[in-house]
């Protein structure tokens, strides 16, 4: 990833449902949270890291959590939502556009770790006020007008032993 400004303060958010379906979907693994946070900090300053997450009673989502924590990132946790005809859903989408415009008034750069295309008209904002705007996620599936709304991409899949489990 292009730095413009080594000393930048830079914020990570990270859409872990997206990123763990598209690894999974793509290449039946799982991301290196680790690897991601040192790839999308880049040698910067890190203000936040922050792994949206969603909790659907899965026996090893508790660990998976306190392992987040522990690489550096704090968890944003929500509860899967089963309706009356048995669909579920749960996202972070308006979370994490929120987080990134309060953010983004204090740092100079914003990293989002996804690919869906949901978030580039954030992307446009926040880079409207000033704050450079990148995103990193798996160029098969990432949403061209999200990598057209950003100041730079990460393409997960150019490496993916470096980004995958």
């Amino acid at each position: 990833m292009t730095v413009s400004h080594p000393g930048q303060r830079v914020a990570i958010l990270a859409d872990a449902q997206n990123l763990y379906h598209t690894a999974q979907s793509l290449y039946s693994r799982n991301i290196d949270y680790s690897e991601l946070l040192e790839a999308a900090v880049d040698g910067r300053e890190l203000t936040r890291a922050i792994a949206y997450v969603i909790r659907a009673d899965s026996p090893e989502e508790e660990s998976f959590f306190e392992a987040l924590t522990d690489i550096g990132f704090e968890t944003r946790i929500k509860d899967i939502k089963t309706f009356q005809d048995g669909s579920q859903k749960a996202d972070w989408d308006v979370g994490m556009s929120l987080d990134a415009v309060t953010l983004a008034k204090h740092n100079d750069a914003i990293v989002l770790c996804t690919g869906d295309g949901d978030f580039a008209r954030v992307c446009r904002y926040v880079r409207h006020e000033g704050c450079r705007i990148e995103a990193m996620g798996f160029e098969e599936s990432s949403s061209e007008d999200l990598k057209s709304a950003v100041d730079g991409f990460v393409d997960l899949s150019s490496d993916p032993d470096k980004f995958l489990l």
